[in-house]
């Protein structure tokens, strides 16, 4: 088990002005539990600002591009990826935050990380990476997020990983298993506490699904794999297509016109919603503090009208997009591909790239490293770092390169 880390408490002048008009219960730069390792503070910006910067300069916050979540990035060009997604969370969640009064900065920064994790071929890579880690403590793209800023990424020279402040790694961290939430020391401590993050870190979570839930409509309208007619079904849907079509008349057979203006004024609604719900429990709960808040319930919500809309939604596009049959196929064939690529490696680990190669263990520790620590050093840990970090056209090339005769 890691044992707890130590953080480094930080000292930035600058950030109580750049913070100031923060509400109390917000997270501050100035109050941070630190960084994992020490860093003299920064100059013209605050601690969560340099967490962001250091988020955008990533190898894996550039692989983003090429990594999708329903669609595989060779379908085409106009389907979200995991990068553009991820500006759009950022955006929304941003937009809460300054009505609340909480730390832009901060909010920003998680929600630029949250996807860092996932794997190729988006919910099918990563339920095949899973399946090949059963018994070697299993695959979470939380879990993997959180490796990449912590230890994946070489690009300091003082220490591996990113150093990013405790709040930005907890918000990063939405979901973790109470087996590995115990060796993750203080990080790990409210899934098995029944504590709260950050109210920074619970709007990155709901601006997450906001983001993806409106994305996806309008991916799977352009795909033509759900349809206007399935989606009248759909309250929120059906009641803001109905309110664009009765104001710009005109529209109506611009198909992509409309379709974006009644998408627009979703996101719009769910917003004001969840600012006006979460004001109100705010006032209910009168948090004076960010551990005020750790100790509450859940204080970022919808109003129970919003959310069961919001469901209603997830539910539609769960039976008619994501179950689609070739949704289904494209999901079958990249777990394939990340079956085989994992097999083909551990099978013979000399196909690994020399960087990895270098990496793997003089032996393999044991067929079961589940109580290794949580970001692990086994062979087949690091063989899952290395496809976790593909992108889908890389993954699908080193496959032909592995399978296929003609390819070198």
């Amino acid at each position: 088990m890691i044992k707890n880390e130590v953080e480094f408490p930080l000292s930035a002048p600058s950030s109580l002005a750049l913070e100031a008009h923060l509400a109390p219960y917000a997270a501050h730069s100035a109050t941070s539990r630190g960084r994992r390792f020490h860093e003299s503070p920064p100059t013209a910006r605050t601690e969560f600002q340099r967490d962001r910067d250091r988020i955008v300069h990533s190898t894996a916050f550039r692989r983003l591009e090429y990594k999708t979540q329903v669609f595989v990035n060779h379908e085409g060009d106009l389907f979200r990826t995991r990068l553009t997604h991820s500006l759009e969370v950022a955006q929304i969640a941003r937009s809460v935050a300054r009505n609340l009064r909480l730390n832009e900065d901060l909010v920003e920064a998680i929600s630029l990380a949250h996807d860092l994790g996932h794997t190729p071929f988006g919910h099918a890579g990563q339920d095949a990476l899973h399946e090949c880690m059963r018994d070697h403590g299993g695959f979470e793209h939380n879990l993997q997020s959180l490796a990449v800023v912590d230890q994946l990424e070489e690009h300091y020279g003082a220490f591996d990983g990113l150093n990013l402040c405790f709040e930005t790694r907890e918000g990063i961290l939405k979901h973790c298993s109470r087996e590995n939430a115990r060796k993750l020391g203080d990080l790990g401590e409210r899934f098995l506490t029944g504590k709260q993050p950050s109210l920074e870190a619970q709007i990155a979570n709901v601006a997450d699904e906001i983001a993806y839930n409106n994305h996806d409509v309008d991916d799977g309208l352009r795909s033509g794999f759900i349809t206007l007619e399935q989606l009248s079904e759909v309250s929120l849907w059906q009641t803001h297509f109905e309110a664009a079509r009765g104001e710009y008349p005109d529209i109506e057979g611009e198909g992509r016109r409309l379709i974006h203006e009644t998408i627009r004024r979703i996101i719009n609604t769910l917003i004001v919603d969840l600012i006006e719900a979460t004001s109100r429990n705010l006032a209910r709960v009168r948090p004076a503090s960010l551990d005020d808040v750790r100790n509450a319930p859940t204080l970022v919500s919808h109003s129970d009208e919003v959310a069961a809309q919001a469901a209603q939604l997830k539910r539609f596009l769960f039976k008619n997009l994501y179950r689609h049959y070739r949704v289904m196929r494209m999901a079958n064939k990249a777990k394939r591909v990340v079956t085989g690529l994992f097999d083909a490696f551990t099978d013979d680990p000399r196909l690994l790239p020399p960087a990895y190669q270098v990496r793997l263990p003089v032996a393999d520790e044991s067929a079961n490293d589940a109580a290794a620590p949580v970001h692990g050093s086994s062979q087949a840990r690091l063989i899952s770092h290395y496809i976790a970090g593909m992108t889908d056209r890389y993954a699908l090339k080193e496959y032909q390169r592995l399978f296929v005769i003609d390819n070198n």
